[in-house]
């Protein structure tokens, strides 16, 4: 299982990653996360749609009403500029943090 801290920091550069594809909605962000992690990530309204607020406050992303095939009303959501240049930086910090984790991992003194 994976510690709900580390849910909670990869959350945000997640969503980024998954809007940079293309616009999308709250149920199918949480099956797509799902899915992609072999279900691993398990997110819940309760946990996204706070981030997904935060993020839009932030003027990372940006929401419109629309309707779904079936004539639901959904709320979309899309990358604004300001979330393709956290998504860059994000990117970037997290891939530092993975170079440090496998040159640690690969010495033998953390395997003992």
């Amino acid at each position: 299982m994976i510690p709900k801290e580390l849910i909670a920091a990869s959350t945000e550069p997640l969503i980024l990653c998954l809007l940079a594809r293309g616009e999308s909605y709250g149920y199918a962000i949480i099956q797509e996360i799902k899915k992609l992690s072999q279900e691993e990530l398990l997110w819940t309204d309760g946990m996204l749609y706070p981030v997904l607020h935060r993020m839009e406050e932030n003027g990372l992303i940006q929401a419109r009403w629309g309707e779904s095939e079936t004539g639901r009303k959904r709320k979309y959501y899309s990358l604004k500029k300001d979330g393709k240049a956290a998504l860059k930086q994000q990117r970037e910090q997290w891939l530092k943090v993975h170079e440090v984790l496998v040159q640690l991992w690969g010495d033998k003194r953390v395997n003992s």
